[in-house]
């Protein structure tokens, strides 16, 4: 009577066969994702490691020379850094060499399912989800009172640079011209950390929109510490500013009064008076409705990445930049900040 049994070699390709066709069956069905292989929650934890969260801040900025105050950094994500970052997670659970197979196996589907739910770590409300294989990843560390003062900053990032620099906009994070942001966060008070899907031409950093916002206008060439400031006139019948928009002069503004042995506090009884002496269609006097008119101010928006357009384009390419410091000097400089 012949012996069932199983030598090296048979077991050997019964692994093999198994570690070919794991995908198929650990697949599961998310109903917010679809079929996928990986589950949610390590699908999702690894596209956060890949946006680095949890990543100590030292890690990212090793000296804090390196973000001074009142600076902001724009950079590229190595996209072998963070796969192998990805990797090492993985590697954790690789006891035998079965286990390794089967990573080796799975991994091109953990690959492309993390590449997606890079795009699904932030949502915004009512925005069509994107997906495809994962491409350049760029961003910015802004650290700024900017950050601390205006918690809810506006970010925008585009592809190429199709609007005024003042102009609105509503297109959607999935609208081609724009950019998807993959991760905005506050790493520290003052510290913004931003991610882009992408490489933009432009970036866009404005104020919050929710509300109204009084405010008054630095005069040009003020120096830090001196409280010299301008109003700039609008028609109190239609709302409309003086022109010329700027420079604010005698014409177009007024100087904003501050109270006695109190720098940077407006004196807003003064300031009524000079407006409502100046202002069109004021009638001599302002009332509150008209006052609050006079000191609306929109957000301010500051914009990256869009030269003057002296050239009449709206795209500046690649070529244009010119190298001017020899490579040789640039070492020598490099050794002495590292070897000082």
């Amino acid at each position: 009577m012949m012996k069932n049994f199983m030598d090296a070699s048979a077991a050997l390709d019964v692994a093999q066969a198994a570690a070919l066709n794991y995908a198929a069956y650990v697949t599961d069905h998310d109903p917010d994702d679809g079929d996928n292989v990986v589950p949610r929650e390590l699908r999702r934890f690894m596209a956060r490691l890949r946006l680095l969260h949890g990543v100590p801040f030292n890690y990212l900025v090793p000296d804090a020379q390196l973000l001074p105050i009142e600076t902001i950094r724009f950079f590229y994500i190595d996209r072998a850094w963070t796969d192998a970052l990805v990797q090492g997670a993985l590697s954790i659970g690789t006891i035998s060499s079965a286990d390794r197979a089967q990573l080796e196996a799975v991994y091109p589907y953990i690959r492309n399912e993390v590449d997606t739910a890079e795009r699904y770590v932030r949502e915004p409300r009512a925005e069509k989800k994107l997906a495809g294989d994962g491409g350049s990843i760029t961003g910015f560390i802004m650290r700024s009172r900017l950050v601390s003062g205006w918690p809810n900053l506006h970010v925008r990032a585009y592809s190429r640079d199709l609007l005024p620099d003042d102009a609105l906009t509503t297109a959607a994070e999935s609208d081609p011209s724009r950019l998807k942001v993959l991760r905005l966060e506050r790493l520290a008070p003052a510290v913004l950390l931003v991610l882009f899907d992408g490489v933009p031409a432009v970036v866009h950093i404005e104020e919050p929109r929710q509300g109204i916002q009084f405010g008054v206008r630095l005069a040009d060439g003020a120096q830090r510490g001196q409280h010299v400031a301008k109003v700039q006139l609008r028609d109190c019948n239609t709302g409309t500013g003086v022109p010329p928009p700027s420079p604010l002069g005698a014409g177009n503004s007024v100087n904003v009064p501050f109270r006695r042995n109190a720098p940077g506090v407006i004196n807003l009884a003064e300031l009524r008076k000079r407006l409502a002496a100046k202002a069109p269609n004021s009638g001599g006097s302002l009332e509150p409705n008209e006052y609050a008119l006079q000191m609306l101010r929109f957000p301010f928006r500051q914009v990256f990445g869009d030269p003057k357009d002296l050239e009449g384009k709206k795209f500046y390419g690649l070529d244009q930049f010119k190298v001017t410091v020899p490579l040789s000097d640039w070492k020598t400089t490099l050794m002495a900040k590292v070897n000082p």
